[in-house]
């Protein structure tokens, strides 16, 4: 199988993630572009900001909101180092986003290829198209070594 670079966007998602585990944060990191251009980045933040919503795609959601001045996102791409999880998977339908890449899938916690599979649900609003194993290796190298220094 052929391997293929990394997309730009993905790469400055990993570099968040490990900015996140320097602010002792769970190494996830999000990008949102539009037509080539940055709209949004974060990365994680709940411990930081004390909010359980503070995840990596939430804080790029709201941030390319912001530079849009719109609550829809049409035709942006979010770029995201982890499966994101049912909150998440919720606000990225909600926001339109046309097309989700993420890294490392999420047995436990995810909710767009694992367990609850939002965008498969009768009820989802929007369903992205969605590209997984973008950076698996890497984002997935980060977030064992976060999780077994921790242990």
């Amino acid at each position: 199988m052929a391997k293929w670079p990394l997309p730009d966007p993905m790469r400055r998602a990993l570099a968040l993630a490990q900015e996140a585990v320097v602010a002792g944060e769970v190494p996830v990191g999000a990008v949102v572009v539009k037509d080539g251009i940055v709209l949004g980045e974060g990365y994680n933040l709940t411990r930081t900001d004390h909010d359980p919503t503070a995840h990596a795609e939430i804080v790029a959601i709201r941030r390319a909101a912001t530079a849009l001045g719109d609550d829809r996102l049409t035709g942006c791409d979010l770029y995201v180092t982890l499966e994101p999880c049912g909150m998440c998977a919720g606000a990225i339908a909600h926001a339109r986003i046309a097309r989700l890449y993420y890294g490392a899938g999420d047995p436990k916690g995810g909710a767009v290829e694992h367990g609850a599979c939002v965008f498969e649900q009768a009820q989802c609003l929007h369903r992205p198209e969605v590209y997984s194993g973008i950076g698996e290796g890497e984002a997935g190298k980060l977030l064992r070594g976060f999780f077994s220094e921790r242990r």
